[in-house]
C-alpha cells in the first residue's frame, strides 16, 4: 500500500474537520436583530451623517427649494440667507423643524409642515458581504437592508455555503460578544422560508462560506500556486523565451 494515500487521506478529514469546526454561531443570537415587519423602517427614523445628503422642498421659499447638499465634516449644510445648520445626528423631521423656525423668521409659511427634508443620497453608514460572493464588499446602509436584499444583490458563487450564510453584528466594546447566528437561504429562496430574514444594521457583516468541498479546494490552490510560481521562474530561468513574447505556465505564447 502506497504510505502517501493514508497521509492525503488524514489531510483532507484534518481540513473538512476544521471547515465543519469554524462556524460559531449562536441560533439565540437572532434575538438581537429585528424582522422587517416589526419596526417602521421609513426614512424618517434615519439620523444624518457626512457625507450623506439633503434635499430641501419648500415651493414656498425658492431660495431652498430643491437645494440638494452633501453634509460637510463638520456635521452641517449652509444656506445664504438662513446661515449654517445642523444637521448631523438628526433625522430628516427634526432638520426640517430647525429650517421651518429659521425661516419663519424671514417668510410667513403656510400649513403644518412646511418643508420638507429628504435623504437625497445615503453615503454615511455601510454594512459588509464577504466570503463566496460575486459582489463582495461594503454596502450603503439604508435602514431597510435585509439579509435577502443583502445576498441578491451580492451574488453567491456556486462555491457557496448557501445553508450556512453567518450574519454578524460585531460587539461595541470589550465588554460585549458578538451576535452571529445562521441562515439557511436556499431554504429562503427555495421554501419561501422567511422567519431569519432580519434587518441589517449599520456595521453588520454577511459572511457567505465556502463548502467543505470548496475550501479543501481553495486549500489546495494556496498550497500549489506557490509552488508553481516558483517553479515556473526556475524554469524561465532555464529557458528564456528567445523570439519574443510573453509565456504563460503552461509554456503558450501570447
Amino acid at each position: 500500500m502506497n504510505p502517501s494515500k493514508p497521509l492525503g487521506l488524514v489531510a483532507i478529514l484534518l481540513a473538512v474537520s476544521l471547515v465543519a469546526g469554524c462556524f460559531s454561531s449562536n441560533p439565540e443570537d437572532i434575538r438581537a436583530f429585528v424582522k422587517p415587519y416589526e419596526v417602521d423602517v421609513t426614512a424618517e427614523n434615519y439620523t444624518f451623517q457626512p457625507p450623506d445628503e439633503v434635499e430641501i422642498h419648500c415651493a414656498d421659499v425658492p431660495q431652498i427649494d430643491m437645494q440638494r447638499q452633501r453634509i460637510r465634516p463638520d456635521g452641517k449644510i449652509s444656506f445664504e440667507a438662513l446661515g449654517e445648520i445642523e444637521v448631523a445626528g438628526k433625522t430628516p423631521r427634526e432638520v426640517a423643524v430647525i429650517l421651518e423656525e429659521k425661516v419663519a423668521q424671514l417668510y410667513a409659511l403656510p400649513g403644518d409642515n412646511p418643508i420638507d427634508v429628504r435623504v437625497a443620497a445615503y453615503a454615511s453608514k455601510l454594512y459588509y458581504i464577504v466570503g463566496q460572493v460575486a459582489r463582495p464588499g461594503p454596502r450603503t446602509y439604508t435602514g431597510r437592508d435585509s439579509v435577502v436584499t443583502a445576498l441578491i444583490d451580492a451574488q453567491p458563487n456556486p462555491m457557496a455555503w448557501e445553508k450556512r450564510v453567518q450574519v454578524v453584528r460585531p460587539s461595541a466594546t470589550e465588554d460585549e460578544r458578538p451576535m452571529i447566528f445562521e441562515v439557511n437561504y436556499t431554504r429562503i429562496v427555495k421554501h419561501g422560508d422567511t422567519t431569519k430574514n432580519v434587518l441589517l444594521e449599520e456595521g453588520d457583516i454577511v459572511f457567505v462560506p465556502p463548502t467543505i468541498l470548496a475550501s479543501i479546494g481553495l486549500l489546495i490552490e494556496e498550497f500549489i500556486s506557490p509552488v508553481a510560481r516558483a517553479f515556473y521562474g526556475a524554469y524561465l530561468v532555464q529557458n528564456p523565451p528567445s523570439s519574443g513574447g510573453s509565456y504563460t505556465p503552461t509554456g503558450a505564447r501570447y
